[in-house]
């Protein structure tokens, strides 16, 4: 969940305790985590504050059971489940970070990348595609740990000495829970190594050519190890000596908490960005359709790796939060869907909210948003229905690239997410595409995921992962209740706009290695009109005083 102001954003850390028998929910504590944004495009995060939410949540928890009057000795395992790309860097002597953590969406690496593509052969940006399964792009943890040696003294400095650690949150959480520099654990699980393009997927571990590629140095780099095993134990709070024995990236969370074992089952979160995952079996399947090869899970040592093609959409509750927030079109995030259905229909206006670029199926920095067709008809409560639309049509263009790939056409997807309380964006979700849509009443599904990783791992074994044995999860359904020509007509429209956003913004070749944004050809084009007009008003001036 997050919510915003115009230069804080809050995001929250949630720490839920599940029945290991029947996945039900027993207690659960939120707290909020500032994220602040420095620079346009910049979106950083305190770790030491993320930490203090961890323990402040953990002991609140423990209270609430003790409320509850169920003994602490009941909980039998940890999991941890994070955003994933959100990069740090911190001392393993000191215990220290050395910069703010680099939240997955933020753009101030973009000269980074296009430096990155300009050395690859034909400048082409899947040139690692074939290790990582990834585009070179801003999202991923690689160029951002590469802007962090390039531009903090600090994180040169404990380089140099041997002192640095690089991590995602997940890696953070875990070294800081099981001692820190007294004999932390310094690991990552095989989902979230997937996401920092230094990771193999056919090896499954590190990989030397990708780390000379970035210029990365590898002694730096977590351990990493399966999805579901015991990587070491809680050394403080109230839950002294409880094993942490499972670790997922927030959107592979999600699937195994959406019950998404089989190859061709997928999900749709619908958190800040869209992250649509489909399960491909044991053996990656490579996108020709701008689509991510990633690794899902790999639960235990003794199991394979399962593999997921993934469409990633940058904003999706955020354009929610940009109604609210930067243009006062709505005063809370749920009073969206009351105007959207006021409207019933954004009478032909279209948003395309490309507030940090396009990612899935694009991949294209330079896009920026757009709303057209716009006409003195129009008014905020389609301006609502148009946002609402925009997370359903990105996700459309998601499930078309999956099918292109796959050849098979889904049957049902299955979401999750604060979005999903929006029941109006899940029947527009329906509509747009004519296939039903199956939203679980239990909304913690990404919890739900990391907890069934940390129950079923060797040596803890109270939750079992056997289809047999798979507890059954209420939801309700929402089907299409539109024909297939409107949704067509109205997906075209969407795609038209789509390429009136393209190429709106590119940085110039030269970058700025100072942490500065580099200047764009937009704005260059705005100084060089602004010298014009300084010498036609000069000339004007200068005939006046004739």
């Amino acid at each position: 969940l997050e919510e915003a102001s115009s230069h804080v954003m809050l995001s929250h850390f949630l720490l839920n305790v599940f029945n290991a028998r029947t996945a039900e929910l027993i207690s659960h504590h939120q707290v909020e985590i500032n994220q602040s944004f420095p620079k346009e495009g910049w979106v950083e995060e305190d770790p030491k504050e993320i930490m203090q939410s961890v323990y402040e949540c953990m002991e609140r928890t423990c209270e609430k059971l003790g409320q509850l009057n169920i003994d602490l000795s009941n909980i039998k395992a940890v999991g941890v489940t994070n955003q994933r790309e959100t990069t740090l860097v911190w001392d393993k002597e000191t215990g220290e970070p050395l910069y703010n953590a680099i939240v997955w969406l933020d753009l101030r690496t973009q000269s980074t990348v296009e430096r990155l593509i300009n050395k690859a052969p034909g400048r082409n940006k899947n040139h690692l595609k074939h290790k990582t399964g990834l585009p070179i792009s801003t999202y991923f943890s690689a160029v951002k740990l590469r802007w962090l040696l390039d531009n903090v003294e600090e994180v040169q400095q404990a380089v140099l000495s041997q002192r640095a650690m690089f991590g995602t949150v997940d890696s953070w959480i875990i070294w800081c829970l099981t001692g820190g520099r007294n004999g932390g654990v310094h690991c990552t699980d095989v989902s979230n190594a997937s996401r920092t393009m230094l990771f193999n997927i056919h090896t499954m571990d590190w990989d030397p050519e990708l780390c000379r590629y970035f210029d990365i140095p590898m002694e730096i780099l977590p351990k990493v190890r399966t999805s579901s095993e015991i990587y070491g134990w809680m050394k403080s709070s109230s839950l002294a000596g409880v094993p942490i024995s499972g670790c997922l990236g927030d959107q592979s969370a999600a699937l195994v908490g959406q019950m998404c074992f089989k190859d061709g089952q997928a999900k749709n979160t619908y958190g800040t960005g869209c992250f649509l995952l489909r399960n491909t079996g044991t053996k990656p399947v490579m996108s020709d359709h701008g689509l991510l090869t990633t690794v899902a899970y790999k639960m235990g040592k003794d199991q394979p790796p399962c593999y997921a093609l993934e469409g990633s959409v940058a904003i999706a509750g955020a354009v929610v939060r940009w109604l609210k927030d930067n243009m006062g079109i709505v005063q809370s995030t749920s009073e969206i869907e009351k105007l959207a259905a006021a409207a019933g229909s954004s009478y032909g206006c279209y948003f395309v909210p490309a507030f940090s670029g396009l990612y899935a199926p694009y991949w294209e920095p330079s896009a920026r948003g757009i709303i057209c067709g716009l006409t003195q008809f129009t008014n905020r409560n389609h301006l609502a229905f148009a946002a609402l639309e925009a997370v359903c049509f990105q996700t459309r263009e998601i499930l078309d690239a999956m099918k292109q790939d796959s050849g098979i056409p889904l049957k049902q997807l299955q979401v999750d997410g604060g979005m999903t309380s929006n029941r109006l964006l899940m029947q527009l979700q329906a509509d747009i595409l004519c296939i039903p849509v199956v939203c679980p009443t239990m909304s913690e599904t990404t919890a739900l995921g990391a907890a069934m990783a940390a129950g079923a791992a060797e040596g803890v074994e109270v939750w079992s992962l056997s289809p047999d044995n798979i507890p059954n999860v209420t939801s309700e359904t929402y089907h299409p209740q539109i024909n297939t020509d409107e949704s067509e007509f109205r997906f075209a429209r969407w795609k038209k706009a789509v390429q009136k956003a393209m190429n709106w913004e590119t940085t110039e070749p030269c970058c700025n290695t100072n942490g500065t944004q580099p200047h764009t050809y937009n704005s260059m084009f705005t100084l060089w009109s602004h010298l014009i007009l300084s010498l036609f008003v000069s000339q004007i001036l200068k005939r006046g005083s004739r």
